[in-house]
């Protein structure tokens, strides 16, 4: 079974310079039918203008992952780790028993824009931090989590193709151009939702593409 949901299908949330485009139910936008896929239960694209950001909040017994597409990332939590994220490094907090964090724009006069991804963890203990840097070269693993979930980014040139082994639920989220799955295009923020089906191809439109795909466990 596959499922296409389009960037412009996602639910918008605004704030004080920050903009969240969201894949599943998430605060005030509540679906019955979309609070998850497998563990994953959020995938957030945040814009976040020069000098804004999230003030100190509370997270638990969630994985939080990070993917920087634009700009800097100022992080700090309770772990005592605080540092800059840019693309190419990926970022995990595991929430474990409570974590308090903050996330800010690094730049005073530039964007940043940045994939957050959550998914319900097996890990019950104190919070854990983990950062890595990636370099995308084939389907390329990204970051460990505390779940039945593996993440991995491709970056496809005009012509390239992959092929994506099979796994009980299987994500594809692109990131930037575009990126088809057998005769269906996807763009930047769209997302194709896989169940239950053999492994699938990937290929880069005339303009190249990078995806965030994960292959996910059926709970």
């Amino acid at each position: 079974m596959r499922e296409i949901r389009r960037a412009d299908e996602r639910y918008r949330t605004e704030g004080d310079g920050v903009m969240t485009r969201h894949s599943f139910s998430y605060g005030a936008h509540y679906d019955p039918d979309n609070i998850g896929f497998g563990p994953l239960i959020a995938i957030n694209t945040e814009t976040i203008d020069p000098a804004k950001g999230y003030d100190q909040h509370h997270h638990a017994d969630v994985e939080i992952v990070t993917w920087v597409l634009e700009g800097a990332l100022q992080h700090a939590d309770s772990t005592g780790h605080r540092g800059v994220i840019r693309p190419g490094t990926a970022q995990r907090l595991s929430a474990g028993t409570g974590v308090q964090h903050t996330e800010q724009n690094a730049s005073a006069d530039e964007p940043l824009v940045f994939v957050q991804m959550m998914l319900r963890s097996s890990y019950d203990a104190e919070p854990e931090y983990v950062d890595a840097e990636v370099e995308p070269n084939g389907l390329t693993p990204v970051i460990g989590v505390h779940a039945p979930a593996e993440l991995f980014v491709i970056r496809l040139a005009p012509g390239d193709s992959i092929t994506v082994p099979a796994s009980p639920k299987s994500l594809v989220h692109v990131t930037a151009g575009s990126i088809v799955l057998d005769d269906t295009k996807l763009t930047s923020g769209d997302e194709a939702r896989l169940t239950d089906e053999p492994a699938y191809d990937l290929s880069a439109a005339d303009d190249g593409g990078e995806a965030l795909i994960w292959q996910l466990g059926s709970s």
